[in-house]
């Protein structure tokens, strides 16, 4: 039997209040209906291009979105609906974000500081070590500051200071570029002992491939929805294993499986499609396309699609 979600968003929508041409107001749609869930011990990996809101996704379960910000839909954490109270409150203690940004790195304070506390004990300021030496940070890395880092020292700070964290749930948002290859997989690496110990990980990331190889299961985004979850197994299957034709589309895009390209591009927030998002991309779409299409359970997984089988 497995363990109920540990994190679960559902039916998420969110909204930017904006301001256009002779200061009329509207509000940007930019996720809509959104559905993903987490349990402990897994790791569900976030594929999609950029501004398919994947990253929206982990500030708005931080409760970090800007204050033109407006939501519907819920976000619970074991079973409990959150409040924006309650995300603070969470924040830093039962959830932890790896950033996209090494901008979130305070330019005053050193970077050991920042990794254990104020106040560490031996035994944190051991493991501190130890997640630097595996990352390859070279001892006395804990006293500098983050302009003295390259970026790839950055990144690895930050992935740091989800190691050493209590946090139940760890959002990771991007946290392998400017890494090499074998950096890359060692932190992924470490994402995948947290998710053993029993932690429950959602790692946003363009390393798709990587990704297929250390997650349990793979969301797909588009446009600012999801329209595929499914164990990681199927995508290193191929597009014969998975339901949705953007989720296969994805798959023959990666350079490894012939880089083939589809035509069109994913909609600006502004200028949806009714109906499904993927439509006017989509070789399958029908006029019942362009009505409401709801998650439904396809061959063990979740597809927003019609003509899924």
């Amino acid at each position: 039997m497995k363990e109920q979600p540990v994190l679960t968003v559902e039916d998420l929508s969110v909204s930017f209040h904006m301001y256009d041409t002779g200061l009329e107001q509207y509000d940007l749609k930019v996720i809509s209906n959104l559905t993903l869930d987490v349990r402990p011990g897994e790791i569900v990996a976030i594929a999609g291009s950029s501004g398919s809101g994947k990253s929206l996704l982990a500030h708005a379960v931080m409760g970090l979105l800007p204050g033109n910000a407006s939501t519907s839909g819920t976000i619970a954490y074991k079973g409990k609906v959150l409040s924006q109270k309650d995300k603070e409150k969470l924040r830093g203690k039962e959830f932890a974000l790896v950033p996209q940004s090494v901008a979130y790195l305070d330019p005053l304070m050193t970077v050991g500081t920042q990794v254990t506390g104020k106040k560490p004990d031996q035994k944190l300021l051991q493991a501190q070590k130890e997640i630097f030496r595996r990352l390859h940070l070279k001892e006395g890395t804990e006293k500098l500051y983050p302009f003295q880092l390259s970026g790839g020292m950055a990144r690895r700070i930050l992935v740091s200071t989800a190691v050493l964290s209590d946090a139940q749930v760890i959002l990771a948002d991007e946290p392998t570029p400017g890494l090499d290859l074998q950096m890359a997989l060692e932190a992924l690496k470490i994402f995948r002992e947290l998710a053993d110990k029993g932690k429950a990980v959602v790692l946003i990331t363009h390393d798709i491939d990587l990704a297929f190889h250390i997650a349990d299961r793979i969301a797909v985004f588009y446009a600012g929805t999801t329209v595929e979850v499914a164990d990681a197994r199927d995508f290193l299957t191929g597009p014969q294993a998975l339901r949705h034709p953007y989720s296969k589309a994805l798959w023959e895009a990666l350079p490894q499986n012939g880089f083939r390209p589809i035509a069109g591009f994913q909609p600006y927030a502004k200028y949806l499609p009714d109906g499904c998002l993927f439509g006017p991309r989509c070789p399958y779409k029908t006029r019942k396309c362009e009505t409401t299409i709801p998650m439904a359970e396809v061959r063990g997984g979740y597809v927003r699609c019609i003509h899924a089988d």
